[in-house]
C-alpha cells in the first residue's frame, strides 16, 4: 500500500504544479500563481489527481462549493473565513482577465447573490483541455493572440444586460441586472409616475455598486447629509409641488420599513425641511405577506404587481408626511 499512497500524493502535487504551469503560460502574474489559485482552477475543471487535463469539464461552482470540492478531492481544508480570500484574491482576478464567467446560467442573477456561480470561459476551457497534448503549443499561441480582448469581450456581454432607466429628460441611469434592481426599475417607472408624478429623483441605489444616481446638489438643497451607503433607502424622490421627500425601500431579500427603521430614517433625515413620506415596495403580494407584520404604522406599502394601488398603514392621511411625536 505504501507505494500507492506515495503515488497519490505525487499526483496531487503534480496537478497543482501543472495548474500553476498553465497559469504562467498565459501570463498570469507570478504572485497569483500559487497553491490557492491552482486548487481553484482544478475545482473549476472538476479535475482530481487521477484525471488528465483532456478530461476537464466546465462545471458551474460557487466559492463555497469549490472549497468543499478541494477538501473532498484533495484533502485541502481551508478555514471558512478563507472564502473571502478566494473570492478577492483568485476569482476577482480570473474574472478581470476573462478566464471565467460569472453566472452564465443566469446572467441576470445579482452579483451579491448567495447562488452566484462561476464557469471557465469557453476559450480558456478549450486551451486547458489541450494541455500536455500535441495541440497545446498551437492552441496557446492562438489564445495569447486573443487574450488581450477576452476580458473586454466578456465585460461587454454583461454590460448589455444592464437596465437603462430614464429618470428625467436627457438623463438616463443604468442599473445592474437582477436582484432588487428589478423592483427599483418599477419604482422609478411605475410608482413615481403614478403617485408622485413630476418628482425629482434624488438618489437611486444599485445592487453592484454604491449608487446608480446621486444628486449631490439636490441633497444639499434639501439639507440631507448622508454619506454611509446602506443607511440610505433604495430610492429617494422629492416632490417640489408638495414639498415631500419620499423614502422608498425596495424589499426583495431584506426587511421593510419597520418601526425601528422608520425611527432611524427620521433621525438620519431629521435636518430636512421637507415632509417625509415612508414607502416600502414589494414585487408581489407573497413577499409583502412575508414581511407584513414588521411594517411600521404611518407608512405606505406599494406592490408592483398591483401598481396603481397603495396599502396605507393607519394614520390620519393617505400618502403624506407625519410629524414625529415625542414619546
Amino acid at each position: 500500500m505504501a507505494p500507492v499512497i506515495a503515488r497519490k500524493k505525487e499526483n496531487k502535487k503534480s496537478k497543482v504544479e501543472e495548474a500553476i504551469d498553465i497559469l504562467k503560460a498565459i501570463n498570469v502574474p507570478n504572485d497569483l500563481c500559487n497553491e490557492m489559485t491552482a486548487y481553484t482552477l482544478l475545482g473549476l475543471c472538476d479535475l482530481d489527481a487521477a484525471k488528465t487535463w483532456k478530461n476537464a469539464t466546465d462545471v458551474l461552482r460557487g466559492v463555497t462549493t469549490l472549497m468543499d470540492w478541494m477538501a473532498k478531492r484533495y484533502k485541502k481544508q481551508y478555514a471558512p473565513n478563507t472564502r473571502e480570500s478566494i473570492r478577492k484574491d483568485v476569482i476577482h482576478h480570473f474574472l478581470h482577465a476573462g478566464l471565467i464567467l460569472r453566472n452564465p446560467d443566469d446572467p441576470k442573477r445579482p452579483t451579491n447573490s448567495g447562488n452566484t456561480v462561476y464557469q471557465l470561459a469557453p476559450d480558456f476551457f478549450l486551451l486547458i483541455k489541450s494541455y500536455k497534448t500535441k495541440e497545446w503549443k498551437a492552441n496557446l499561441q492562438d489564445f495569447l493572440k486573443k487574450a488581450p480582448t477576452l476580458g473586454q469581450k466578456y465585460a461587454a456581454e454583461r454590460e448589455l444586460l444592464r437596465v437603462k432607466v430614464v429618470i428625467k429628460e436627457g438623463t438616463t441611469i443604468e442599473l445592474s441586472p437582477g436582484g432588487q434592481n428589478v423592483l427599483v426599475e418599477k419604482i422609478l417607472t411605475e410608482f413615481c409616475e403614478y403617485f408622485v408624478h413630476g418628482a425629482e429623483v434624488v438618489y437611486v441605489g444599485d445592487t453592484a455598486k454604491k449608487w446608480a444616481h446621486r444628486d449631490a446638489q439636490k441633497m444639499k438643497e434639501l439639507n440631507i447629509e448622508v454619506e454611509e451607503h446602506g443607511k440610505i433607502p433604495d430610492v429617494i424622490v422629492y416632490s417640489r409641488e408638495k414639498n415631500w421627500l419620499v423614502l422608498i425601500e425596495a424589499v426583495t431579500t431584506h426587511g421593510p420599513i419597520s418601526q425601528k427603521r422608520r425611527s432611524d430614517l427620521s433621525t438620519i433625515f431629521g435636518s430636512t425641511k421637507a415632509g417625509i413620506v415612508y414607502v416600502t415596495a414589494f414585487l408581489d403580494r407573497d413577499t409583502f405577506i412575508k414581511y407584513a407584520q414588521e411594517i411600521a404604522w404611518e407608512t405606505e406599502v406599494w406592490i408592483a404587481e398591483n401598481s396603481t394601488h397603495l396599502i396605507h398603514f393607519n394614520g390620519e392621511r393617505f400618502l403624506g408626511p407625519y410629524e414625529d411625536k415625542e414619546q
